[in-house]
């Protein structure tokens, strides 16, 4: 006779063996857009606690009876779970003029469960999805101003692939590595954003409830940065470093939160001093350091760091 716990294991792995699904993708190179699709796939299967397995290949057999196929096969059908951009037409373009990749064709369809909101969905679209999806159109989004490049995550996959010197089996592995690397820092991203989007509540509560808002003092340092510069007030941010001094730091709020160019620097009378040479020059008793870029300043109490950007302010 089989018991309860018997039946309820073999039901378990049944269900395991039903979910088991095939996801099909090119063999050759791989780039950022199917290295991450990839990536998204085994985070959402895991989410979901069902199986999977990748086959790599160019086998229209093995494409047709596929479960998932990105970045090959020739079709986007995302009611069939085929998101492939490489036919004549292509796969359609954002607003922005982004095309789409098979990274971004099957966020497009599982992000919001990916990540675990639409909101989410969306910061992350913008974060990540949409630069990779740029490159691999061949859209460049820096200008560039030097022989000097950025190397960019994208740069990191291709460093992946087997050399002329490799044997060419070899890129199987070094796939799944890559996935692996993509699947990590998707991972951490998901995990950042949703901690953002619970800071924003309590930095929004706060910039309310701060009278002068162009210092705003916070418990703690919090992702304020892309927040606070949607109000022109804030100039300088006050929060307690998470170090074992326990000294507290005002931050100058950035013209855009994606440049370097503060709304308003510290003087520069107090670029680079520190200690008693900052002490005298501001008059606040536990001045500790004054970054030499102008956009930083710590002091030992929450009362001295004040000080510093009230004097910030007025210069």
């Amino acid at each position: 006779m089989i018991s309860w716990s018997d039946g309820y294991m073999r039901f378990l792995k049944n269900f395991m063996e039903i979910k088991n699904n095939k996801l099909v993708t090119h063999n050759g190179s791989f780039h950022a857009d199917d290295v991450f699709a990839c990536a998204a796939f085994a985070l959402m299967f895991e989410k979901r606690g069902e199986s999977f397995k990748v086959e790599r290949t160019r086998d229209m057999e093995i494409i047709k009876n596929g479960d998932y196929v990105f970045d090959v096969g020739g079709v986007y059908d995302p009611s069939e779970n085929r998101f492939d951009h490489h036919q004549k037409e292509g796969a359609g373009e954002r607003e922005n003029g982004i095309p789409y990749s098979s990274f971004g064709l099957m966020w497009d369809k599982f992000g919001e469960e990916i990540s675990g909101s639409q909101k989410a969905k969306e910061l992350l679209e913008k974060k990540i999805v949409e630069p990779i999806d740029a490159f691999d159109n061949g859209l460049s989004l820096v200008e560039k101003k030097s022989e000097i490049t950025p190397y960019l995550i994208q740069h990191m996959f291709i460093a992946m692939h087997p050399t002329w010197k490799e044997d060419e089996s070899l890129g199987y592995e070094m796939f799944l590595k890559s996935v692996n690397i993509a699947k990590e820092i998707l991972s951490r991203e998901i995990i950042k954003i949703k901690a953002e989007l619970e800071a924003e509540e309590i930095l929004l509560e706060i910039y309310k409830n701060t009278t002068d808002k162009r210092i705003i003092v916070l418990d703690r340092k919090y992702p304020y940065e892309e927040i606070l510069n949607r109000f022109p007030e804030p100039t300088y941010v006050i929060f307690e470093r998470r170090d074992e001094n326990k000294f507290w730091e005002a931050e100058a709020v950035r013209d855009d939160f994606k440049s370097f160019v503060n709304r308003r620097n510290f003087p520069k009378a107090w670029s680079g001093l520190s200690g008693k040479e900052l002490q005298k020059v501001t008059g606040v008793e536990d001045a500790v350091f004054c970054h030499k870029g102008l956009y930083m300043v710590i002091a030992k109490s929450k009362e001295g760091v004040i000080k510093l950007a009230e004097l910030g302010l007025k210069s």
